[in-house]
């Protein structure tokens, strides 16, 4: 299958496809924007999550230097207009971004903050109430600036492994650049966390995702880098964690490789069973497919004729290279094919970078390659984009999104395409790890499936816990499996489309 789809050579212009192209609405948003001085170029993240029990996926905004703000979703029913309220958050300054994660288990999500400052871990109350955990973690952090997040649970672990990414260090004297900060791991100790581990060297991170790469039971990390700051001798990172975390190298598939990083969505997009990566970047977008055949972790780049680099503005009339920033995989007509979003604004007043840089929406054919629709689909601000959320936000089963702006309101869009079939997969597992970090979500339609690393982490300093969404075309039946993340797998068992379902641990539908 890489094979075929790195042999491509297609126009990404004149496309006929099989229904309508997607179409989205603006609607009405509590005011907010992100702000800030040079701490807050980068950050601005989104956090999708149900944090009242209600099937509804709630927002957590990050603000900068204003307060970081939650937005109850107060849509009145399924596939009505959607419909978001500002209620009562903090307050929390210095936010770059923020991740819903359950850290202690009990089936409430809680909340990772990052921060220019101490980050802090909140314990969710079911009810949209955040408090400090305090010192029942053990958990502290030091006057960082932290821009990337991702979590995992290691074999036997009660708490998560934590790693947050950080950017530049504020107190190098001869900085910034070539002042790049580590990365900081925090593995549980028992029922608490000990001091941080350093993984050094740092490049710079802004976004990072535990993922099982090889399906061999354990999540790597992956971490992208800004090549801005650390100019030379930096370079993309894949830490093995093993008792003693150590890099990948060259030696040992991982290829050296640069850019302006931003931010890592994955997902496996040629069926092989194994996540592909997306990878944000100044200048262009970089779509890496991973090579299973290799003996290693080697990505290798998908040619440019696939129409996924998005590299300048196809709108605005800025024909200068854009900046890319949050990026998500996600099936916007429900036809099976994974589409690609990717918010785009310039970090403040670069000048060799288009200003009017529209968000885009690059929509997947047949045949695997894609070509841009964001204009059509009336998602082309040329407001400086940063952190987004595409989910369905009325569970109607189309893809909605929100995107947080640098410098202007954050905007809302939601999706009144034509679409076809659809399912929605919740995991509800018991034990620590509660939504089933580190399983594979397999879906089978059509002699077709689909496959879904469950993560948390990427994006560009926000991310979202919820329902898995995937699109099945004119499909009218499903067959669904979980593969643990030991890799033992449940029995498939079969679903009709249209509808949201729970399953456990034993791969069966919950009541």
């Amino acid at each position: 299958m890489l094979d075929k789809v790195l042999s491509l050579v297609v126009l990404t212009t004149g496309t006929a496809i099989a229904q309508d192209l997607p179409k989205f609405e603006g609607r009405t948003l509590p005011n907010h924007i992100y702000a800030g001085g040079w701490e807050h170029f980068v950050g601005g993240g989104v956090a999708g999550l149900d944090c009242n029990g209600d099937a509804l996926l709630d927002v957590v905004l990050a603000g900068g230097e204003n307060p970081a703000q939650l937005l109850i979703n107060t849509t009145e029913k399924t596939g009505s207009i959607l419909k978001f309220e500002l209620t009562e958050f903090g307050p929390y300054l210095g936010v770059t971004g923020t991740y819903p994660i359950d850290i202690d288990g009990d089936g409430h999500l809680d909340l990772a903050i990052l921060r220019a400052g101490a980050d802090v871990l909140l314990k969710g109350d079911g009810q949209c109430g955040f408090e400090p955990f305090g010192d029942s973690l053990g958990f502290t952090s030091g006057d960082q600036w932290t821009t990337g997040f991702s979590a995992t649970w290691e074999a036997g672990q009660e708490l998560p492994t934590l790693a947050f990414g950080t950017y530049v260090d504020r107190s190098h004297p001869d900085g910034p650049f070539e002042a790049c900060d580590d990365t900081l791991l925090y593995r549980p100790e028992g029922a608490r966390y000990g001091e941080a581990e350093r993984l050094s060297p740092g490049y710079c991170a802004l976004s990072m995702l535990f993922t099982d790469w090889s399906r061999s039971g354990r999540q790597d990390l992956r971490i992208s880098n800004d090549r801005h700051y650390y100019v030379r001798g930096g370079q993309e990172q894949l830490w093995a964690m093993e008792s003693e975390p150590w890099l990948y190298t060259e030696a040992d598939g991982w290829a050296d490789y640069q850019l302006w990083g931003m931010g890592i969505a994955s997902r496996d997009m040629n069926g092989d069973g194994y996540s592909d990566v997306y990878l944000t970047s100044m200048g262009d977008q970089k779509f890496q497919f991973f090579d299973p055949k290799a003996d290693g972790p080697r990505y290798v780049n998908a040619p440019f004729e696939l129409g996924t680099s998005a590299h300048r503005p196809y709108a605005g009339g800025d024909g200068r290279p854009s900046t890319g920033w949050h990026a998500a995989f996600g099936d916007i007509q429900n036809d099976g094919l994974d589409d690609i979003y990717v918010a785009k604004g310039n970090v403040d007043q670069m000048p060799d970078a288009a200003v009017d840089d529209p968000n885009n929406l690059l929509l997947q054919r047949a045949d695997g390659s894609f070509f841009e629709v964001g204009n059509e689909a009336g998602l082309a601000s040329l407001h400086r984009g940063r952190g987004s959320l595409l989910a369905d936000l009325n569970n109607d089963g189309r893809l909605d999104l929100l995107v947080l702006n640098r410098r202007a309101p954050a905007e809302l869009f939601e999706n009144t395409s034509e679409t076809d079939a659809w399912i929605a997969v919740d995991l509800q597992m018991t034990g620590a790890n509660r939504n089933g970090i580190g399983t594979f979500i397999e879906v089978q339609s059509a002699g077709r499936v689909q496959t879904r690393e469950v993560t948390i982490g990427g994006g560009h300093a926000g991310g979202h816990l919820g329902a898995h969404h995937f699109g099945l075309g004119k499909n009218k039946t499903a067959r669904i499996r979980i593969v643990r993340p030991d890799q033992s797998a449940s029995d498939w068992i079969d679903v009709t489309v249209n509808q949201r379902i729970t399953l456990g641990d034993d791969g069966r539908i919950q009541d």
